[in-house]
């Protein structure tokens, strides 16, 4: 297992989101670390995307995702669900990608609540290890798993044009079977 680096999260999120399929999303939670492996993802690429938050321009709110890759992106939805994004690309251009499933949670409100993220993860670094939140510590580490995927349109976002509904940005892994490139499965 590696830990995710910043060169990683330099790429655009269009690069980046089918590339987090099959990695694990990893929290220290009162001393024990859980893992997860990342199911679905989902991404959104600068003022352009009339889907992104960014595309009304930068804003207190979209101001993490200004800058350079491997910060998180965390607002709540509706009032209700706390969305989980990871700012990809380079400082300057808006984009990020949302985690809408991970093993054990399908869909980004239940993968919050089941991580126990919330608004005080925004802004913060998750590679190597400069991220500190009270007692717990996150970060993705890749394990060389490189499972199949389908590429669909992004959901929710009846609001932005046509042709950004239309963008096949949504990654979801096919199979249930990963296979790892270090160890043949």
């Amino acid at each position: 297992m590696r830990i995710l680096n910043s060169e990683f999260y330099s790429a655009p999120a269009v690069e980046i989101a089918p590339k987090l399929l099959g990695k694990f999303i990893c929290i220290k939670d009162s001393g024990e670390i859980k893992k997860y492996r990342i199911t679905e993802t989902e991404c959104y690429w600068g003022e352009e995307d009339t889907a992104c938050h960014a595309s009304k321009g930068r804003t207190a709110r979209t101001d993490v995702m200004y800058r350079a890759g491997g910060v998180l992106y965390v607002y709540l939805c509706y009032g209700m669900h706390y969305m989980l994004n990871i700012v990809t690309g380079r400082e300057g251009h808006p984009e990020a990608v949302l985690i809408r499933g991970v093993e054990g949670a399908s869909g980004p409100g239940r993968v919050t609540k089941l991580l126990r993220i919330d608004k005080t993860y925004n802004g913060c670094s998750i590679v190597n290890d400069e991220l500190r939140i009270t007692n717990d510590e996150l970060w993705i580490e890749d394990d060389g798993a490189e499972p199949e995927y389908i590429a669909t349109k992004r959901i929710g976002i009846g609001y932005a044009g046509k042709e950004d509904q239309d963008r096949l940005w949504r990654y979801e892994i096919k199979k249930k079977k990963i296979r790892n490139k270090n160890c043949g499965i």
